[in-house]
């Protein structure tokens, strides 16, 4: 993969969820990005408990999952030092369980974006001290 995308739980609720306030800005995304874009198991619970009131939404997700559009590409247990290590380092935002494997996913594909709603992304830092490249919408 020369180039992923790893997606946050935002875009995947924007994509699938047509009332969503970013769902016009998304699926303009989709034109333009290549699929399949990774994401870490964190994300893809979180996205099924929010799409849950969704009309059709986990059946969708589910189904982007199955056509291999998303792909779960990170296993916590391989990564879970540099995991905590995220977490309690940015304690005070506080971060997530899936945002902190999203920071360790793109430390593990250097020229990865994250495609993200979240603008706490923009404070963490990659490898100690990178800003994180971001597919992020414009204020």
């Amino acid at each position: 993969m020369g180039n992923p995308v790893i997606i946050d739980t935002g875009p995947l609720i924007a994509i699938i969820d047509q009332r969503d306030a970013q769902h016009r800005w998304a699926i303009d995304q989709l034109k333009v990005l290549e699929p399949p874009f990774i994401t870490c198991e964190a994300v893809v619970s979180e996205s099924l408990f929010l799409l849950s009131s969704t009309r059709h939404g986990v059946p969708t997700l589910l189904q982007m999952m199955q056509e291999d559009l998303i792909r779960v590409a990170f296993n916590l247990d391989e990564h879970l030092t540099a995991v905590t290590r995220l977490i309690t380092k940015y304690h005070d935002v506080p971060m997530s369980l899936a945002d902190a494997s999203l920071v360790r996913m793109s430390e593990l594909h250097d020229r990865a974006r994250i495609f993200t709603l979240d603008s706490d992304f923009k404070r963490y830092r990659r490898h100690g001290r990178q800003a994180i490249p971001l597919i992020y919408p414009a204020p």
